[in-house]
């Protein structure tokens, strides 16, 4: 019997409870299959105006729920809104990352997979978002520069090949994985509700990570992994702050 293929390419069932399911994982058919190229980007450019300058609406539940607000101090709640804009930040990236690569990918499924999966990053990007709001903070002055420098940098990595570019999500994930498990000690004790958000993120981006290693990842050479942490870091530094 022929095997069914990786995980990554691979329809899944959804949840009754899910609108999506496991969205990483469920190809759909191509959506960008039947658009010219210059079609694509002008979709991309709405894509992104809408991702950076609308608030973004979340398909699953906020994981934070009906828990009780705990955080009261003010500088708590400052240093937990700076870390949730980080967060928040990050999202956008991912949103371009994952667009950009999708537009520059040469296997159809590839290309559908990725998609699916930046509907998990915009849950994120919604659920970040409201935690900001609610602790009267504010999102990211800087989000355009970060989502036009994604875009561009998943664009060229989609064009090394779809092996590369399936290494280059497998490698953000694995190092975003490691930044929430900071954030989850950094967070004010008791804050319950970024918590859970970012828990759940954590769980997301794993999957997504081990999905695509699943389907082929070539890993990325050492120089390239360390630049992408120097890069994360610069990021997150000016996120918190601005």
């Amino acid at each position: 019997m022929q095997s069914p293929g990786p995980a990554f390419l691979q329809p899944r069932s959804v949840a009754a409870d899910s609108p999506r399911g496991d969205t990483y994982n469920r190809c759909m058919p191509d959506p960008t299959r039947r658009f010219s190229l210059a079609a694509r980007l002008i979709r991309e450019i709405d894509r992104g105006l809408r991702t950076v300058a609308a608030s973004n609406v979340a398909a699953r539940p906020n994981p934070a729920g009906n828990s009780a607000e705990t955080v009261g101090e003010a500088a708590s709640r400052r240093h937990a809104a700076s870390l949730m804009r980080v967060n928040h930040a990050g999202e956008i990236a991912a949103q371009a990352l994952y667009h950009g690569q999708a537009l520059t990918a040469r296997d159809p499924k590839v290309r559908a997979a990725l998609l699916e999966a930046a509907q998990d990053e915009t849950d994120h990007l919604a659920w970040c978002e409201d935690r900001v709001r609610e602790l009267d903070g504010r999102t990211s002055l800087l989000s355009p520069v970060w989502y036009v420098g994604a875009f561009a940098i998943g664009a060229i990595t989609g064009l090394a090949g779809d092996r590369t570019s399936l290494g280059f999500v497998a490698e953000t994930e694995k190092q975003v994985v490691e930044h929430l498990e900071s954030h989850l000690h950094e967070l004010p004790e008791g804050d319950d509700r970024s918590r859970r958000i970012v828990e759940q993120m954590q769980l997301d981006e794993a999957r997504h990570g081990a999905d695509a290693r699943h389907a082929g990842a070539r890993e990325l050479p050492r120089p390239i992994r360390d630049l992408m942490r120097r890069t994360a870091r610069i990021m997150t530094g000016t996120a918190y702050r601005i």
